[in-house]
């Protein structure tokens, strides 16, 4: 969608549309750090799809549009291939480009000719997208929509019509011999202001200075009328100085060469005084002449430098802006692709419109998880629902048994999709939410002021302003750094303000009467419930699956204590 003339492919314009930043912590907690590192090894792109996963609406519409350009440029691997070549040389453009040379010089008429040679470069990277974008297969309107944004800046830059110019242009260059230029002078003979008159494919004969000169000025009818070049004049050369008969005259008159070394005399007379290159008159001519022509063509190159400037920022800068977005779909496209090829299950997101169900995923996984695994084989599925039933899940298990897993990995879920990324589960039907917010056990050194607990309540409320009903909260051991009573109290108080406040969450606890009380804290709430989740353990053996039942409580202690041999059989025997 475009909006004060930019077009983005990640951001389409809504008026009504609110973003959201997850903070820092937030993004560590469901592991977007190690997804980026995993996604390239460049900074500036970590950096960048940080910033995009990070950014968040409930807007679905949002989401969609990202999704469908996704499938495009994930099922579309060849035009992947072409974007990221194109986006290539457009970035070396850009980088070696000609207006971002730094040089003491005026920038003359040769720089004016290899700008031209860049823009017609520009020119034909922006015919490729094109063609490109032109592809029949292409179906989502955020692509479709920008091969047209593409032929709005193609026709408004008139690139067609520019690059023909610039064509001929190019090959009636190879023929200039010589330039007419028309000088305006006041009654002391001061240059004060210069023209092109002519270019021209002939050179202009050598002659005598001042003979023509004096015949110039002496006789009426050598002056001419008007300022329209007739062809008439002959060519005027200065010669070196101090080597040429006329320049010893000059000298010896004591004419224009002391002029020219007086500091007190006017800057205009001076500046029309040009001295020729040293040796046989043919050394350094092109950066002769290029100097001569930044002193006399310089309004006339300047005017057509703005202008080649003016149309190559179109091409680049317009362009430029949208190609992190492009790399960002290309860089989860080729991961996504990779990961699919080892056996891992991902798929399309769907938006759920309605307001009964706000999730509903089979076969879900933690990706980051799976990144480090050496066999698909080794992956654990669940399958969960965000109903009205099921609003907030008090999640408890043994330790190690997968808890935070799971809650990681449904954070991970909501970012992916409404990132516009394919999701890892076999389906996930979800509604979009405006943020994320996640209170894990922080560092030490961030609660030697306030104690952990005190640490923990601070950070929970300031979470609690925040979220609302359209937000998803991860809950992991809040609360548990006291005494179970304490920790019980704080957490029962804060379950019942956000039943109140109906948030979707998952709270990972070892609270187990927390989740027993689940009924009784229900009976409080008009609107939503919550329901106990448990990880399921299989005679003792962790099974990494979840399942909505009764916190199964002691056992878990139980199955530690045996684990680690302190029963009190093991302990005497």
């Amino acid at each position: 969608m475009k909006s004060n003339n930019h077009f983005s492919i990640l951001f389409p314009y809504y008026e009504d549309t609110v973003y959201k930043q997850l903070s820092d912590s937030a993004c560590h907690d469901l592991g977007l750090d190690t997804l980026c590192h995993e996604l390239t090894n460049d900074p500036r792109e970590q950096n960048l799809i940080m910033s995009i996963l990070s950014n968040m609406t409930a807007d679905p519409r949002v989401a969609v549009y990202r999704q469908k350009v996704f499938v495009d440029i994930l099922r579309l691997p060849e035009l992947r291939n072409k974007l990221t070549e194109l986006f290539d040389r457009i970035e070396f453009l850009r980088k070696f480009s000609g207006s971002r040379m730094e040089t003491d010089e005026k920038l003359g008429f040769w720089h004016l000719m290899h700008r031209l040679d860049e823009l017609d470069d520009y020119i034909k990277c922006v015919e490729a997208m094109r063609d490109c974008l032109s592809d029949a297969e292409i179906k989502s309107e955020g692509l479709i929509n920008f091969k047209a944004y593409i032929d709005e800046l193609y026709s408004d830059a008139c690139f067609a019509e520019m690059k023909k110019d610039i064509a001929e242009l190019k090959i009636k260059s190879l023929k200039i011999e010589s330039v007419t230029l028309g000088v305006n002078v006041n009654s002391r003979f001061e240059a004060v202001s210069m023209g092109l008159i002519s270019v021209n494919d002939k050179p202009f004969k050598k002659s005598n200075i001042v003979t023509n000169f004096a015949d110039a000025i002496a006789s009426k009818n050598k002056v001419q009328e008007g300022n329209e070049w007739d062809g008439d004049m002959h060519y005027h050369q200065v010669d070196k100085l101090n080597e040429h008969k006329v320049s010893k005259f000059i000298e010896n008159t004591g004419g224009y060469l002391a002029v020219t070394k007086t500091p007190f005399v006017d800057g205009r007379i001076r500046a029309t005084i040009t001295k020729t290159p040293d040796g046989d008159g043919s050394a350094n001519a092109t950066s002769y002449l290029d100097k001569v022509m930044n002193k006399m063509l310089d309004s006339v190159v300047k005017k057509l430098g703005d202008t080649v400037t003016k149309y190559a920022d179109i091409a680049i800068v317009n362009i430029s802006q949208i190609i992190p977005e492009f790399m960002y779909y290309i860089k989860f496209a080729e991961f996504i692709d990779k990961c699919m090829e080892k056996g891992f299950r991902f798929c399309e997101a769907q938006v759920i419109r309605g307001d009964d169900v706000a999730m509903d995923a089979k076969d879900l996984y933690n990706l980051k998880l799976a990144i480090n695994l050496q066999s698909v084989e080794e992956l654990v599925y669940n399958d969960l629902k965000f109903d009205k039933e099921h609003t907030i899940y008090i999640l408890t298990g043994a330790n190690r048994g997968g808890k935070t897993t799971i809650t990681q990995a449904v954070g991970l879920m909501y970012v992916l999709a409404q990132s516009g990324v394919y999701v890892p589960a076999s389906s996930f039907e979800y509604k979009p939410v405006d943020c994320i917010y996640t209170h894990f056990p922080a560092d030490e050194d961030k609660t030697m002021d306030l104690g952990r607990l005190g640490e923990e309540c601070v950070r929970f409320k300031a979470i609690y302003s925040e979220c609302t009903k359209d937000s998803l909260l991860l809950l992991n051991e809040t609360f548990s750094t006291t005494s179970f009573e304490e920790g019980f109290y704080i957490a029962k108080d804060s379950v019942r303000a956000l039943l109140k406040k109906q948030v979707r969450t998952i709270y990972n606890t070892h609270m187990h009467k927390l989740a027993a009380d689940a009924e009784e804290l229900n009976k409080e709430s008009s609107g939503v419930k919550l329901s106990s989740l448990i990880v399921k353990s299989d005679n003792g053996k962790r099974s990494f699956k979840v399942e909505v039942a009764s916190p199964e409580g002691m056992s878990y202690a139980k199955d530690i204590a045996e684990k680690y041999g302190v029963t009190y059989d093991m302990l005497v025997n």
